[in-house]
């Protein structure tokens, strides 16, 4: 049954079959022709996956998102960050980073960040005088950082899957997000003194008091969306709850950019999301228990317990096997049905399950941008109407810039853990 347990998911994989049905279809023939267990056992599996509090704050998030990406919030967070950085050579590229990540604090996904940032940030950077490659490259892999600044919808399904605090994940993503960007900033800084890139606009406290005034509610919403979650006010799924109540408010009676159609038809698509998202959990959960009756990731700790492999070069392993199922599998899935899987091989070397919860989220994260299958790559091509080619060369300074973050994250577990030690 092992051999089917490997055998079976590859083969559909390649045929490209959707990951629920590869996930669904293998349990089903294992526990059929193997273990004679009544099918009737798949639904109930399906549901005790789904029966888990966290898993509410996932709709909750991605309407909230949904919600504030096209009420207006993005383009006042891009005035209010460039007031900020004026007068810095390069400012509006640090402008689209610092934006990355106020906006990955509100919406939690990472192709929402690249669609909603890009509409106003790639005309006006290819005006500035910015390459073409370059200005895709950083809006691209800008993006990724949405899946690391909490809330993030990759930290509460791995909190769902390993059984870990989700408040703990989204205080550890805070160092590692902000590391990213400070490296992506550098790099930014550097390429604008050797092109020479003109200064933007020089900085005036008028001008700041401006967009503070003109974009306090946005400013306001992971004030508000962390600030409950750590202050101990509300727990993450009644605080996605807020999120949308505010989202809401603001963007219809406030900055009234968009009307009851338009939020239903938002609360529709994020309802389509939520769907996908939440049949993957419930498929995972059977595969998982699969993966636990049949004995498999027993088998792989003694594995790694013959072959005497240290925890250092168990995660650089993991890091690999992680880095390449990006490449191909949406982030959701891989979280989903990896998760389970090495979740007791860690434990069994003694690292710390909210280390590599961040560990996973900054790789998943990575493979959002990383061809041929990353979504930002998809995201970008349909926004900026140019060729794939031209995106993925963009992204390689980048890539390599977050794999150095990878590499410091994982074998610096103060980046994951030291914020947490605050949280009562």
């Amino acid at each position: 049954m092992k051999a089917l347990v490997t055998a079976l998911p590859l083969l559909l994989l390649a045929a490209g079959t959707p990951i629920f049905v590869i996930l669904l279809v293998t349990a089903i023939v294992a526990l059929y022709f193997f273990m004679h267990v009544p099918l009737t056992a798949v639904p109930q599996m399906m549901f005790g996956s789904l029966d888990k509090v966290a898993l509410l704050a996932v709709p909750f998030f991605i309407f909230a998102g949904e919600i504030l990406s096209h009420g207006g919030l993005s383009q006042r967070l891009i005035r209010w960050v460039e007031s900020v950085l004026g007068g810095v050579r390069g400012s509006l590229a640090l402008t689209t980073v610092g934006t990355c990540e106020f906006f990955g604090a509100i919406s939690g996904s990472s192709p929402a960040t690249v669609a909603a940032i890009g509409r106003t940030m790639y005309p006006a950077l290819r005006q500035a005088g910015y390459d073409e490659r370059f200005s895709l490259g950083l809006l691209t892999s800008g993006g990724a950082i949405a899946s690391i600044i909490p809330p993030s919808i990759l930290m509460i399904l791995y909190g769902a899957a390993a059984e870990q605090s989700v408040a703990r994940l989204f205080v550890g993503g805070f160092l590692p997000g902000i590391l990213i960007g400070l490296l992506m900033a550098a790099y930014i800084v550097v390429y604008a003194r050797r092109r020479t890139l003109a200064a933007a606009e020089r900085f005036s406290w008028a001008r700041l008091a401006g967009a503070t005034r003109e974009g306090i509610w946005a400013l306001a919403a992971p004030v508000i969306i962390l600030g409950s979650i750590y202050g101990g006010i509300c727990t993450p799924t009644e605080t996605a709850g807020i999120a949308c109540i505010y989202g809401v408010l603001v963007t219809r009676f406030i900055y009234r950019e968009i009307g009851w159609r338009q939020i239903f038809r938002l609360a529709v698509s994020s309802a389509y999301l939520t769907a996908q998202i939440m049949i993957i959990v419930g498929a995972a959960g059977v595969f998982s228990w699969l993966l636990t009756v049949s004995g498999v990731p027993q088998a792989v700790v003694r594995f790694i317990e013959e072959m005497q492999i240290t925890p250092a070069m168990l995660l650089l392993a993991i890091n690999i096997l992680l880095l390449v199922v990006g490449c191909f599998i949406d982030p959701s899935s891989a979280v989903l049905v990896l998760t389970p899987l090495l979740v007791p091989i860690v434990r069994h070397a003694g690292i710390d399950l909210v280390h590599f919860g961040i560990i996973v989220t900054v790789n998943l994260s990575i493979g959002m941008f990383t061809p041929p299958f990353g979504l930002n790559i998809f995201v970008s091509q349909s926004l900026f109407k140019v060729p794939m080619g031209r995106i993925v060369v963009g992204v390689l300074p980048f890539l390599l810039l977050q794999l150095i973050a990878l590499l410091m994250i994982t074998y610096v577990p103060w980046f994951s853990l030291y914020l947490g030690t605050f949280l009562k």
